[in-house]
C-alpha cells in the first residue's frame, strides 16, 4: 500500500517540532471567521437545536477523518506533505497526487479566503474613511499589504516565524473568547407591537427548511483540522504528534464551538442573531474592542496555518516528481537551508494567493473550496474503512479507528457535497477525472486508482468462495451454471477456442483456461510459464475477456489433466464443465482426446470437445443445435449452452436454431414432447426456433446436418459413450462440410426453469 518516495528532497528534514505546532496550527484554522460571523446567524435562523445538529452533522465528518488521519499516520514514517503523503502513501501516487493537487488548490485560495475576510475586522476603518472621504475605499488597501506582509516574514524567517504568530493570535483568540463567555445578555427587542423577541425564543425552534442553506455557511468552520498534518516533514515524530495533535483540536473545537452556541442563544433573540453579524461585540465584554480583535486574530491565524500547509503541500507533490513538467517538479521541490523550507513552493503560493485576493472576493469560488476538502476527507475515511478489511500484513497502525466510523464519514462527505450544492460537486470531481487522466499519462510507470481496492476484493473474494462451498449443495441441480475448464498447448495458434471459452464465461459462467507445458516443474519450464501467462493475459485484457488464465506444467498431457480436474475453481464453486480442443485438419489429435474422456468423466463433468475448423468464426450464420433420439440426457444442456453462448456481444445479432432429427414413425410424439417443454417453460425457445428433421431411410444423420448447418457460426451436437467407442471414435469425424462444431456430453440432467 505503500510507494517509495523518488525524492529525498522533502524527506531529510529535520526541525524537530513537536505536537504543540500540530494542534495550534488546527485549531486556529478550526477557530476561523465563521465562528465570529456567521454563528450567530445559524443560531438566529435554525434555533439552537438546529445550529447544535450544524456542529454534530459537522463533526461526524471531521472526527471519521481525524481518527483516519490518526490510523494512518501511526502505520508509516510520515514525512513532507501531510494529507497529501498520507494519501499518495495509501493510495498510489497517481490518485494521491490528484487529490493533493486539488487540496493544494484548496489550500492557497483559503489564504486569499482569510485575508479578505481578515480585512471585514476593520470595517470601522472603512466606514470612517467613508464618511470622511465620501468615496469607499477598496478592502485591497488591507488585504494586500496584510499577504505581503506575512508572506515575506515567511519566506525571511521559514515555519519557525509563522509558528511564533500563530501562538500569539491563538493567544489574543482565546482572550477574546474568554471576554464573550464573560458577556451579559442584550435587551430583548420588539419584533412587532407588544410583542418580544427574547432569547428563550432560540430554544423553541427548529427550521429544518433553511438547515442545509446555513450548513454550507458554516461547514468551512470545521474543515481546519488537518491544517496541523501539513507541517509534518517537521516534525520530530509525526507518527505521534499527528494523532495527539489532530484529534485534540478536534475535540477542543467541538468543545468550543458547541460553549459559543450556548452562549449565544442565551444572550441574544433570534431577531437579533440573525440580523447583526457582529452580534458578539454586543456581548462581550470590552466587545467593540475585543470582538473585531479576535476575528482578526482568527482570520490571521487561518491565514498563516493555510500559508504553513499550502507550500508543503505541493512541495511534496513535487518532489515525488508527477507534475508533467520535469523542471517544475525540480523547481517546485527544491528546499531552503538545512531544514529544506519550502521557499520556491511558496513563492509560487502566495503569488496564487495575491491573484484571488486583488479580485477581493472569493466567496465565489469558497463553496469549491469545500468541495475539494470534502473529497479529501471522504477519501482517507475510504481509505481507512478499505484498510479494515483488505490491509496487507505490512499495515498495521499503532493506532486503529473503527471501520463504521470511517465508511460514515465517506459516506456523509458525498453526501453533504451533493447537499450544499450539486452542481459544484459535480463540477469538482469533474476537475478530480481531468487531474487524474493528466497525471495518468505523465506517470504510467506509478500505481493507479485500481490498487484502492485490490486488497478489499481479495477478502470480499475470500469470503465469497469460502460461502460457496459452505453453500454449494443443492446449487448444481437448481440454478445451474457452467464452471468450465479447458487445457491446450496450442494456445496461440488456435485462438477459436479461448474465444469459445470466452462466450461460456462472458455473463452467466466463469472459465479457467490452462496453457499446458509439456515437462517437468523446475526453473526452466516456471520462467517460461510466467512468460506464456504473462502475454496471454494482455491478449485477453485487450479483448476484455472474463476468462481466467493459468498454465500447468505437467509430464503428460494425462496427468496435466487429472491436475486440472482436481484443482478447485477459484470461482468459489467447483469446476463442472472440461473442454477439450483439436483442429479438424489433424483428428489424429482426437486419440488422446478420446482416452481421457472416461477420466473427467469419472469425476461426474460435463464433457465438451471443441472441434475447430480453418473457416473465420462467422456469428451471423448463427448457433445450431443438432438434437438426435439418444441425446434425451444433453438435450436441455445443450439448449441452455447455447442461448449462455448467445449472451455474449460477440452474437447479439444472431440466433439460435434448434433442428430436432427423428425417423418419420415417430415425428407426432416428438413434437409433442417438444411442446409440453415448452408449454411448461421448461426450454427459453418456440418453435420458430425449432425445426423437426425426418431422416428417412438411407439418409443419415450428417448429410442432413450439412444441408442444413454448413454455414452456421457455431454448431452443438451431442455425443454418448456408444459414439465414442463406434470405430475409434469415428462418429466426430463425420462433418467435414461445416465449420466449427462443439460436441457436448452431460454427466448429469439439468433442469431449465
Amino acid at each position: 500500500m505503500t510507494e517509495k518516495r523518488q525524492s529525498n528532497t522533502v524527506g531529510e528534514r529535520k526541525s524537530g517540532f513537536g505536537t504543540a505546532p500540530v494542534y495550534f496550527t488546527a485549531i486556529t484554522s478550526i477557530l476561523g471567521a465563521i465562528l465570529f460571523l456567521r454563528l450567530g446567524y445559524a443560531v438566529g435562523t435554525l434555533g439552537f437545536f438546529g445550529a447544535i445538529t450544524i456542529i454534530v452533522v459537522g463533526h461526524l465528518i471531521t472526527l471519521p477523518t481525524s481518527l483516519a488521519i490518526s490510523e494512518l499516520a501511526t502505520n508509516t514514517r510520515v514525512e513532507g506533505g501531510g494529507v497529501y503523503f498520507i494519501i499518495s502513501r495509501s493510495f498510489g501516487l497517481k490518485l494521491g497526487s490528484t487529490i493533493g493537487i486539488a487540496l493544494y488548490l484548496s489550500q492557497s485560495i483559503s489564504i486569499a479566503f482569510y485575508i479578505v475576510a481578515f480585512a471585514e475586522s476593520f470595517g470601522f476603518f472603512f466606514d470612517w474613511w467613508h464618511q470622511w472621504a465620501g468615496w469607499e475605499l477598496p478592502r485591497q488597501v488591507i488585504s494586500v499589504p496584510t499577504l505581503l506582509i506575512c508572506a515575506f516574514i515567511m519566506l525571511k524567517n521559514g515555519a519557525g516565524s509563522g509558528l511564533k504568530m500563530l501562538y500569539f493570535v491563538a493567544l489574543v483568540l482565546a482572550g477574546s473568547l474568554a471576554l464573550f463567555f464573560l458577556g451579559k445578555p442584550v435587551a430583548p427587542i420588539e419584533v412587532a407591537e407588544g410583542v418580544l423577541s427574547t432569547p428563550a425564543d432560540n430554544f423553541g425552534f427548529f427550521n429544518r427548511d433553511q438547515f442545509f442553506i446555513v450548513f454550507a455557511i458554516c461547514f468551512p468552520a470545521f474543515t481546519g483540522m488537518t491544517a496541523g498534518v501539513g507541517l509534518s516533514g517537521d516534525l520530530k515524530n509525526p507518527g505521534k504528534s499527528i494523532p495527539l495533535g489532530t484529534m485534540a483540536a478536534t475535540f477542543t473545537g467541538l468543545a468550543i464551538y458547541s460553549l459559543v452556541v450556548w452562549k449565544l442563544a442565551v444572550s441574544a433573540s433570534p431577531a437579533e442573531l440573525a440580523s447583526d453579524q457582529l452580534i458578539m461585540s454586543r456581548i462581550a465584554l470590552f466587545g467593540a474592542v475585543v470582538v473585531p480583535l479576535g476575528l482578526a486574530a482568527s482570520t490571521s491565524s487561518s491565514a498563516i496555518g493555510a500559508m504553513l500547509v499550502a507550500p508543503r503541500t505541493l512541495q511534496a507533490i513535487a518532489g515525488d516528481k508527477v507534475l508533467p513538467f520535469p523542471k517544475m517538479n525540480l523547481f517546485l521541490a527544491r528546499g531552503k537551508g538545512a531544514e529544506k523550507e519550502p521557499y520556491n513552493a511558496s513563492l509560487f503560493t502566495f503569488a496564487l494567493a495575491l491573484v484571488f485576493v486583488l479580485l477581493g472576493d472569493v466567496n465565489s469560488v469558497a463553496e469549491v473550496i469545500t468541495m475539494f476538502y470534502l473529497i479529501t476527507y471522504g477519501t482517507l475515511c475510504l481509505n481507512s474503512f478499505l484498510n479494515h478489511f483488505g490491509a496487507p500484513p505490512s499495515y498495521r497502525p499503532r493506532f486503529k479507528s473503527r471501520w463504521y466510523f470511517s465508511l460514515a464519514g465517506f459516506l456523509l462527505s458525498v453526501w453533504v457535497m451533493f447537499m450544499i450544492n450539486p452542481m459544484y460537486t459535480v463540477i469538482s470531481y469533474l476537475l478530480i477525472i481531468a487531474i487524474y487522466l493528466g497525471i495518468e499519462r505523465a506517470n504510467k510507470d506509478k500505481k493507479g486508482i485500481v490498487n484502492i481496492f485490490k486488497g478489499a476484493l481479495f477478502q470480499l473474494n475470500r469470503h465469497l468462495q469460502v460461502y460457496m462451498q459452505k453453500h454449494r449443495q443443492g446449487m448444481e441441480k437448481e440454478d445451474w451454471r457452467p464452471a468450465a475448464v479447458c487445457i491446450s498447448a496450442h494456445s496461440f495458434d488456435r485462438e477459436k477456442v479461448l474465444e469459445l471459452m470466452k462466450w461460456v464465461s462472458y455473463q452467466h459462467g466463469f472459465g479457467t483456461y490452462f496453457h499446458f507445458i509439456e515437462g517437468f516443474y523446475n526453473a526452466d519450464t516456471h520462467q517460461q510459464a510466467q512468460a506464456v501467462l504473462e502475454e496471454l493475459v494482455e491478449s485477453q485484457k485487450e479483448r476484455g475477456s472474463t476468462l481466467y488464465i493459468d498454465t500447468m506444467i505437467s509430464p503428460s498431457y494425462t496427468s496435466a489433466i487429472a491436475q486440472v480436474i482436481q484443482a478447485p475453481s477459484i470461482s468459489g464453486m467447483e469446476n463442472n464443465m472440461v473442454v477439450f480442443e483439436y483442429d479438424k485438419r489433424y483428428p489424429e489429435e482426437l486419440v488422446r482426446i478420446l482416452d481421457n474422456v472416461n477420466l473427467v468423466k469419472a469425476g461426474n463433468f460435463d464433457t465438451c470437445i471443441f472441434a475447430g475448423s480453418e473457416h473465420l468464426i462467422r456469428p451471423a450464420g448463427g448457433l445450431h443445435v443438432w438434437i438426435r433420439e439418444a441425446d434425451e440426457m444433453n438435450t436441455n444442456f445443450m439448449i441452455l449452452l447455447g442461448y449462455i453462448i448467445l449472451a455474449h456481444p460477440d452474437w447479439h445479432r444472431s440466433s439460435i436454431k434448434i433442428f430436432l432429427t427423428s425417423a418419420k414413425g415417430e415425428l407426432t410424439a416428438v413434437r409433442e414432447e417438444l411442446e409440453k417443454r415448452m408449454a411448461s417453460g421448461r426450454l427459453p425457445i418456440t418453435m420458430n426456433n425449432v425445426e423437426i428433421v425426418v431422416l428417412p431411410e438411407g439418409r443419415n444423420f450428417s448429410q442432413a446436418l450439412e444441408e442444413r448447418s454448413s454455414h452456421a457460426g457455431l454448431t452443438l451436437i451431442g455425443f454418448n459413450q456408444e459414439d465414442m467407442d463406434r470405430d475409434g471414435g469415428h462418429f466426430f469425424t463425420l462433418f467435414e462440410g461445416i465449420g466449427d462444431i462443439l460436441f457436448v456430453n452431460c454427466s448429469s440432467p439439468k433442469e431449465i426453469a
